[in-house]
């Protein structure tokens, strides 16, 4: 496992981290989910997300148990605040009072005095941004939080909150969390570059397209059984001709390699230095293994063309 430094901070992250988003206590077995985790802690990860959120508490509850049994500066670990958590006018955003007390709650859910990150899970435009950053300030300041980030904001959004932390003295934001893989790279545009500039590192979510780019859904061919596309209709718009055609020639691209398309998707996320670590789900240990044999892999030139041919074809 190779790491990277997570923004302009000295905290170093695996180039794989894992998340429990849709999976760790929800359809995922308890056992599954603690499995995984194992494996990668096992493989060399240490960057593990979670969220508040995700199945109302459920997931941290199972990422709490399961990492109990290693030693806790061995890894990193980070969960958010945003999404509501109750139906009161003041069980979600960003407000001080709902920061304050998600944290509380999410540390006694993980059974840990701190998280090493924090993330604002998405911007709140009814909570002045300063109210906001005095809040993590504070969490900061107490040992609760060692580092702040935000998931999904603007460039726009960032460059203020760096602005704003500037002038109070603020701990600053060092890492954004947004979607970005093969086949949604919105975050090239401004995210990444006002990352670079910024000392802003991205961890990026749903690397392999929630399994498109794994190979399970080829063209011509039935959805697995087993899939969450068969469950599910956030396929029917997603698994598309031409998306799927895409994907076949990736796979013939991972095939000369001698590389899985999932492992060829992970690394070419990695090209990009403003890219600390791909966030990875598991339902099964097997994945895990999987996603962290990308780390390392370094993709020529010439491959990176032929990537690029396809995806702009």
């Amino acid at each position: 496992m190779k790491y990277r430094k997570l923004g302009n901070s000295g905290l170093k992250v695996s180039e794989i981290s894992l998340g429990s988003w849709m999976t760790y206590g929800g359809y995922v077995e308890d056992d599954k989910s603690v499995k995984s985790i194992e494996q990668a802690y096992d493989l060399g990860v240490n960057f593990f997300d979670t969220a508040n959120v995700y199945e109302r508490g459920e997931a941290e509850l199972v990422m709490g148990k399961a990492l109990s049994a290693y030693s806790r500066d061995s890894y990193v670990l980070a969960t958010k605040v945003f999404w509501p958590m109750g139906d009161g006018p003041n069980d979600r955003g960003l407000s001080r009072k709902h920061v304050i007390e998600q944290c509380h709650a999410s540390l006694k859910r993980l059974n840990t005095d701190y998280v090493d990150l924090y993330y604002c899970h998405r911007f709140d435009p009814e909570t002045p941004l300063e109210e906001t950053l005095r809040a993590l300030d504070d969490l900061v300041t107490q040992g609760k939080v060692l580092y702040v980030g935000v998931s999904e904001w603007t460039a726009a959004q960032m460059v203020e909150a760096l602005s704003i932390a500037d002038k109070y003295l603020l701990d600053r934001i060092i890492v954004n969390q947004p979607v970005y893989n093969m086949l949604n790279r919105y975050i090239e545009k401004e995210v990444i570059p006002t990352g670079m500039s910024k000392g802003i590192s991205q961890v990026v979510f749903s690397p392999l397209a929630q399994g498109i780019l794994t190979g399970k859904y080829r063209a011509g061919a039935s959805v697995p059984t087993d899939s969450r596309a068969a469950s599910k209709s956030w396929g029917d718009d997603k698994l598309t001709e031409s998306t799927l055609a895409k994907v076949e020639q990736l796979i013939k691209i991972s095939d000369e390699l001698d590389i899985k398309v999932s492992q060829l998707a992970l690394a070419w996320i990695l090209r990009q230095p403003n890219v600390a670590s791909a966030l990875v789900g598991a339902s099964r240990p097997e994945q895990v293994t999987e996603n962290c044999a990308a780390s390392g892999i370094v993709l020529s030139e010439d491959v990176l063309n032929s990537i690029e041919s396809i995806l702009q074809g």
